[in-house]
């Protein structure tokens, strides 16, 4: 008997509920690529003739990219310690977005993904059980892993597997930031060597920020976290954020979020909170604005306008949505198709100048400095840039 794709009974609390109506029975499936309508294709997709298939790739295990879904497959995989807006909601209540991030990389990139939701905290376990399942994935996408333990995982995994390990959160944030960034710039005919940037937060979002600005070019750029900028004489720094504070702060600031944005270029807000309209106020003419804290922006659209020259978000309810939809179906897309070992820098920077170049000089204005996610243009031009980088770098193996 086959069971019920959709649960019949609804709590009457949710009855009614557009949202919870469209994630009734999941928001994804598996469907059959082959068709198995008689006796010679049970034969050919089953017993006996699979078996020469997996005598295939036992002999080349190379194979398997070409006779299986591996080539086309990421695993979504996360411990609920770091949902969205949410925080630590746990394993199960993070089942719902790990579906969402499948849906977009079919949707977007053309990708497969299978959600995994892992019921451990533990950096060792979560590495060596994810290392356990990767021969069955083309690539590992981490999802909603609350720092600092996200970057030793991902550091890890990529030291550990020869597929591509992407931690979405920090560089698919990254990787738009930078495109908006470069477009902004046009608009404001401000140099990247010369702007000073101030990140609000040091989280997986705005460290992975942090570094990839450095990398495009920036000179000037200070990291503030809850307790103020980050410099090498505070004591109460992780590893992580003494090594961006060594990188960092080339002006010595210190103090709060508010004194560094004095005569600050760009404001990037990843952590949350409310920047006060006077600490706006006291930025650099033509000034930047990226609050990119869902539901709520560091900096309300309407306040932010009446200072800076350039804003954008990360809601989609308001112009310049800085979206990771942008980056991370296009990159694992362009990481299959060059059958790349892994994701490096110069992948992900040619992903931005991509994602940056599909706005023209003639479409370019302070209102429209990054494409939509709808934009059919986007997946291709980052996988086609990405696939391009992997060969330049030497990671590719097709």
């Amino acid at each position: 008997m086959v069971a019920e794709a959709f649960p019949s009974e609804v709590p009457d609390t949710y009855a009614g509920d557009a949202v919870f109506e469209l994630h009734r029975g999941g928001k994804i499936e598996v469907t059959s690529s082959v068709q198995v309508r008689d006796a010679d294709d049970l034969s050919k997709a089953y017993t006996p003739g699979v078996a020469r298939v997996c005598t295939a790739i036992a002999e080349d295990p190379a194979l398997v990219r070409t006779y299986t879904w591996k080539s086309n497959v990421v695993a979504v995989v996360t411990d609920g310690t770091a949902v969205l807006g949410l925080g630590d909601i746990g394993p199960a209540a993070s089942l719902p977005v790990m579906e969402g991030k499948a849906l977009l990389f079919k949707e977007f990139g053309g990708v497969d993904s299978v959600p995994i939701a892992l019921d451990c905290t533990d950096v060792d376990e979560f590495v060596d059980t994810v290392a356990r399942m990767a021969p069955s994935f083309g690539g590992i996408n981490l999802e909603d892993i609350s720092a600092p333990r996200c970057f030793e995982i991902e550091r890890r995994l990529k030291e550990r597997l020869d597929i591509p390990v992407f931690h979405d959160d920090q560089h698919g944030t990254a990787v738009v930031v930078l495109a908006a960034l470069r477009n902004a710039l046009r608009v404001t005919e401000k140099s990247i060597e010369d702007i000073r940037v101030v990140i609000s937060g040091a989280g997986a979002a705005g460290v992975a920020c942090a570094r990839i600005l450095l990398q495009a070019g920036v000179g000037d750029l200070a990291v503030v976290d809850s307790k103020g900028v980050l410099h090498e004489d505070r004591g109460d720094l992780t590893p992580v954020k003494l090594s961006l504070a060594r990188d960092t702060n080339s002006a010595q600031l210190s103090g709060r979020l508010v004194d560094a944005l004095d005569g600050a270029d760009v404001f990037v807000g990843v952590s949350g909170g409310t920047v006060p309209e006077e600490a706006i106020a006291r930025m650099a003419p033509g000034a930047m604005i990226f609050a990119l804290a869902n539901p709520n922006p560091e900096v309300h659209p309407d306040l932010a306008h009446r200072h800076a020259a350039v804003v954008a978000t990360g809601r989609s309810d308001f112009p310049n949505q800085i979206n990771n939809v942008l980056a991370f179906p296009g990159i694992f897309r362009g990481a299959f198709d060059a059958n790349a070992s892994r994701i490096t820098e110069g992948m992900k920077l040619a992903a931005a100048d991509a994602l940056a170049g599909l706005i023209s000089a003639a479409d370019l204005r302070p209102d429209y400095i990054i494409p939509s996610p709808f934009d059919e243009r986007v997946a291709p031009a980052v996988a086609d840039a990405v696939s391009a980088a992997a060969r330049r770098e030497g990671v590719a193996r097709d």
